[in-house]
């Protein structure tokens, strides 16, 4: 809405905002995503990890190379003590939850959704298609009545003879 000096209000600019379809749905986005979050997190730790755990150790964040001199670390904090280590197994680890993550959106959510939506095409498409038929039928049917009722008049009776 506009005010006396046609300056927009910035209230009703903001609740318009609001208001817009995709401000929610983004909002709705953000919440599932943060729960999902956990779900994914909870899979990497709890069947991932082990799994990688049968071939070395159970923690991918253990998996670590020393860039320079001896690495240590402090038992209680986990920070680097001495050398340069390069926490590779921490990439790794968010790699595949990464990886994880984007094959259950695109298995569970982007497939199905994308199937729906061409199935509600295909039948949009075959119900205009019927509409179609229905209209070139009416117009056969109307163009046969013309057609008899010119016949009924004889061939010299009809709106072009009228005219001529």
């Amino acid at each position: 809405m506009v005010s006396e000096n046609k300056k927009p209000n910035l209230w009703e600019g903001f609740k318009t905002f609001l208001m817009r379809g995709n401000v929610i749905d983004l909002a709705v986005a953000v919440v599932i995503g943060a729960a999902f979050t956990n779900v994914v997190n909870s899979v990497v730790k709890g069947v991932i990890n082990p799994l990688v755990g049968a071939f070395g150790t159970k923690n991918l964040d253990a998996y670590s190379s020393c860039l320079k001199g001896p690495c240590s670390f402090d038992a209680k904090t986990g920070t680097a003590t001495s050398g340069i280590p390069i926490m590779w197994g921490t990439v790794l680890s968010a790699a595949l939850t990464f990886l994880i993550t984007a094959a259950v959106v695109y298995f569970l959510m982007v497939m199905p959704m994308s199937k729906y939506l061409a199935r509600q095409a295909a039948r949009k498409a075959a119900k205009e298609g019927a509409q179609e038929v229905i209209e070139v039928s009416e117009l056969e049917v109307l163009k046969e009545i013309r057609d008899a009722l010119v016949a009924q008049r004889g061939p010299g009776s009809g709106p072009r003879a009228e005219r001529e």
